[in-house]
């Protein structure tokens, strides 16, 4: 089905397109080429339990704006509080979330020039037929036509799923989930669509934190193998990869500090978890027994197959009174420079060209995209340029990735766009926004005689079909 926020009568066609008309024209005939194509979402955060449940959507607050920590870091740095704005909450009463979409309203200014005004705007007009912006004095009206859609039966999760033309998408689970809202979806003949877990195992492999003992005790109970000792640790980890494979895994995503992945000798390996099982392991001990099990993940790759994805060097909680508060993901986590070169090298040297092992490279640092990652993904057939993410899934930070990545590497060795997102009506908003920018850079090249349109209509088509399912092994 053609997903009718594609043709949104509130937003202009052209937009986001490069402002020289010749090119402007050009960009607009590659990207009809690709604009219904399907979406293949293979990273990302809406909860598998949504789709699964098919519930009614409470209210256009808690779709919209409660789950969607861009809008709400954006508002909390205006000085609105996030609990003004019902973060944490997971029920609003109506009065309470209209109350909240006055306040996001009042300050429609606040996401001007950034890439939450057009995702925000994309849904409005493409989901809900809302041509009116927000900032524009009629909240409790625009709040209404929502709240009336969505007591509708096509605007269910799994019909919006649908009408978004979604083919794959890929949630992030812990280890230890028994993954019952995949099953569910998996067994259910009335369910048309593909939803497949990703194997997120951070904080089993953080002996420095202080829940990773009570993490090992669960996932020695999940699993029924003894993590008393380091090889038991292991084989529980390598037995629930299996147990995601089997219910459709087709990655795991591995975001720390930094990508170091320096393996240890057994006999040290042991020891550090020894230490750590006891409580008394040295925080640079824990670090260094990390960096040897990100090293371990990409061994298990290379044998269960799941492409390895990171995504490091973000400061998470960045402020630790809202995180106490409010909890994780609220928007403070913070970017951190981070180094791939010599910390991937050890990875590399071993499995660098294993013919199992897919590797995407991701960076809030874009100081690495030219510097490292377009030139590792240039010589490693394992290696690829991960779409830019978090403060960097924004229209002019992307052109930036394309010339910065593929003038080293090629458009063969980006992996596609992913769109990161808990809030799930902004899928097809965000891949409506790659895809045009990638038209975009495409038109440029066209414009400029190094490329045929016909190659571009081909790279073009790879960035949305082939690299993301042949990246991700979808």
């Amino acid at each position: 089905m053609v997903a009718h926020s594609r043709t949104s009568r509130g937003t202009h066609p052209d937009r986001l397109f490069p402002a020289d008309p010749g090119v402007r024209a050009l960009a607009r005939r590659l990207h009809a080429t690709v604009r219904d194509e399907p979406i293949i979402s293979p990273h990302g955060h809406v909860d598998a339990r949504l789709l699964a449940d098919n519930e009614p959507f409470p209210d256009p607050v808690s779709l919209l704006i409660t789950p969607d920590h861009y809008v709400t870091r954006l508002l909390h740095a205006h000085r609105v509080p996030l609990n003004a704005l019902g973060v944490g909450r997971e029920i609003l009463d109506e009065a309470e979330a209209r109350a909240i979409w006055r306040i996001v309203c009042d300050h429609w200014w606040v996401f001007r020039g950034t890439p939450v005004r057009y995702w925000l705007e994309s849904e409005l007009s493409g989901i809900f037929d809302i041509a009116e912006l927000p900032g524009r004095g009629r909240p409790d009206a625009i709040y209404d036509r929502i709240a009336e859609c969505l007591r509708q039966p096509e605007y269910l999760p799994r019909r919006l799923y649908e009408r978004f033309g979604i083919d794959v998408l890929a949630t992030t689970d812990d280890p230890c989930d028994d993954l019952s809202a995949h099953r569910q979806l998996r067994s259910d003949p009335t369910w048309p669509g593909r939803v497949v877990p990703t194997f997120r195992p951070d904080r089993y492999l953080e002996p420095a934190q202080p829940q990773w003992n009570r993490d090992v005790d669960r996932l020695a109970a999940t699993t029924g193998v003894d993590t008393g000792d380091y090889v038991g640790y292991v084989t529980a980890l390598e037995e629930r990869r299996r147990y995601f494979v089997s219910h459709g895994a087709t990655a795991s995503d591995h975001s720390h500090e930094d990508v170091r992945a320096d393996p240890l000798t057994p006999a040290e390996a042991r020891r550090i978890y020894r230490d750590a099982r006891s409580g008394t392991v040295s925080e640079a001990a824990a670090t260094a027994f990390r960096r040897h099990m990100l090293f371990e993940m990409a061994r298990m790759s290379t044998q269960d197959g799941l492409t390895m994805m990171l995504h490091p060097a973000i400061r998470r909680n960045h402020h630790q009174p809202t995180a106490v508060a409010f909890g994780a993901d609220t928007g403070h986590d913070i970017p951190l420079r981070v180094e791939f070169t010599d910390a991937l090298r050890s990875l590399l040297e071993n499995f660098g060209t294993h013919p199992n092992l897919n590797l995407v490279l991701f960076t809030a640092d874009e100081t690495a995209f030219s510097r490292e990652i377009a030139p590792l993904a240039g010589f490693y057939p394992t290696v690829f340029a991960g779409a830019p993410w978090w403060f960097l899934d924004a229209p002019d930070a992307i052109g930036r990735f394309h010339r910065a990545v593929t003038e080293t590497a090629g458009f063969g060795k980006l992996a596609g766009f992913v769109d990161d997102t808990r809030a799930f009506c902004s899928v097809p908003a965000r891949h409506d926004m790659a895809r045009r920018l990638d038209a975009s850079r495409l038109a440029e090249l066209v414009a400029r005689h190094q490329l045929s349109e016909d190659e571009a209509i081909s790279a073009l088509r790879g960035l949305v079909r082939e690299q993301p399912r042949r990246v991700f092994k979808l």
